[in-house]
């Protein structure tokens, strides 16, 4: 068993002995080195854990090892530990009086040709006939993806069911091959998972995009049948490049001439600059789309030849015609990302404005060039109908991980705020970002 989203980093093997004894006598009674109702086992503690370093442990009730008084030492001074469902106290535990970095031992070992160190190249190779058959078993058996946290509780446990190993519990998501038969890595994707409570999908990159973009083009569909038009607010950045290509190139079907496109974030540079978030709009899908030029709303940053001037009153513009044209401010759909230190749109940690209050559209500062935002605010981003949140690359995992066991803090993490009043959240993230 292993991964990075365990919550316990530790390596040990193991022998249980069968328990073969019923003792009557209350639990408080039973004497440690006398007593067959408790467990029997040998331990060698490799590393990490409650001991923190290399150890064998022994069951009292089993015999008291003979070791070499030079090599090891009594393990003493830790008093209240318990090890294995039993205190330290229950066994014989002994550490090597000196320890050495296994890397220094292997390089000693390999200069000095000691070759009884190493596993022979006639055993590596025997030993295939004992996991061949082993791996052959497990070739349908899908892995058990394992997010981490409490909130999991025994999603890992398994139980014995004949002579057969099962998980107690049915897993949080499922994983099923895609159309073709083949099980390769990227045939796989990820249904039914949770994410801060929320849907979660989960997949590569080109199939996760491929299915926003189809979740979209539905939310449009719908929202137009139903209302007339739809009010899609859209996030810049490098990560929905790619969707907005899919969006151009691949459906054909969409109603862009009932469509209002909308920005969440804007930086303060002019809306022709290479750092513009409409310019990379522009230059990835509203060139290639039909949408009426009057349902394109990019943020009045630039006006009257300044850059998001205060007396401008280029956020309260914004508000204004959101206000005017969005049928209670509530947007069809709203496209977010999430940054490395936890932001959303151009909302960043600890900013003194858009967490709350009354404000639709606000101007804020980033901690990177350029500094000036305008941003939606979270009250308004909660009252859309639904919100996606893209979350791509390695890069990303360590924050997804955090902001997945943490509560609602959005001074800290501004996109743990996200949180619809009424609507759907649903997270797309690719497995570099869900697995790393």
């Amino acid at each position: 068993m292993s991964g990075k989203a365990l919550d316990e980093r530790v390596g040990y093997v193991r022998i249980l002995f069968k328990d073969q004894a019923y003792c009557a006598q209350s639990e408080k009674h039973w004497v440690p080195a006398q007593s067959h109702c408790l467990p029997q086992q040998i331990i060698f503690y490799i590393g990490h854990g409650e001991l923190g370093g290399p150890a064998m442990l022994v069951s009292r009730n089993l015999f008291r090892p003979s070791l070499p008084s030079t090599s090891w030492k009594e393990v003493e001074g830790q008093p209240g530990l318990r090890l294995f469902g039993r205190p330290l106290s229950d066994y014989y535990a002994y550490s090597p009086v000196r320890e050495q970095d296994a890397y220094s031992i292997l390089i000693s070992h390999i200069f000095h040709r000691r070759k009884d160190s190493f596993i022979a190249m006639e055993n590596l190779l025997a030993s295939w006939v004992f996991w061949t058959p082993l791996l052959d078993s497990l070739a349908h058996e899908v892995p058990r993806l394992y997010p981490g946290g409490a909130e999991n509780g025994h999603l890992l446990d398994f139980e014995f069911s004949g002579s057969h190993l099962s998980f107690s519990q049915p897993p949080l998501e499922q994983l099923v091959l895609g159309p073709d038969s083949a099980p390769m890595p990227s045939d796989f994707q990820v249904l039914g998972a949770k994410y801060r409570d929320s849907p979660l999908i989960s997949a590569w990159p080109e199939e996760l995009i491929a299915r926003l973009a189809g979740d979209i083009e539905a939310a449009a569909v719908r929202a137009v049948r139903r209302f007339g038009e739809f009010h899609l607010a859209l996030s810049g950045g490098s990560s929905p490049v790619a969707l907005f290509q899919q969006l151009a190139m691949g459906h054909y079907g969409f109603p862009w001439a009932h469509t209002h496109l909308w920005l969440v974030d804007e930086r303060c540079v002019p809306l022709w600059d290479p750092e513009s978030n409409f310019q990379g709009l522009q230059a990835h899908l509203l060139q290639h789309v039909r949408v009426p030029y009057y349902n394109i709303h990019p943020m009045p940053v630039h006006r009257r030849q300044r850059l998001c001037a205060e007396e401008d009153q280029g956020a309260q513009a914004y508000a204004e015609e959101i206000s005017t044209l969005v049928t209670n401010s509530s947007f069809d759909l709203v496209l977010l990302g999430m940054g490395t230190d936890g932001h959303t749109a151009s909302l960043f940690p600890q900013s003194p404005v858009g967490l709350d209050g009354e404000q639709l559209v606000v101007l804020t500062t980033s901690p990177s060039s350029p500094r000036r935002r305008m941003s939606l605010s979270l009250p308004v981003i909660n009252r859309a109908r639904q919100v996606a949140v893209l979350v791509m690359g390695r890069m990303k995992r360590e924050i997804a991980l955090l902001v997945s066991r943490v509560g609602r803090e959005p001074r800290k993490w501004p996109i743990s705020g996200v949180r619809p009043d009424s609507g759907q959240l649903v997270w797309y993230m690719d497995y570099d970002a869900f697995l790393g």
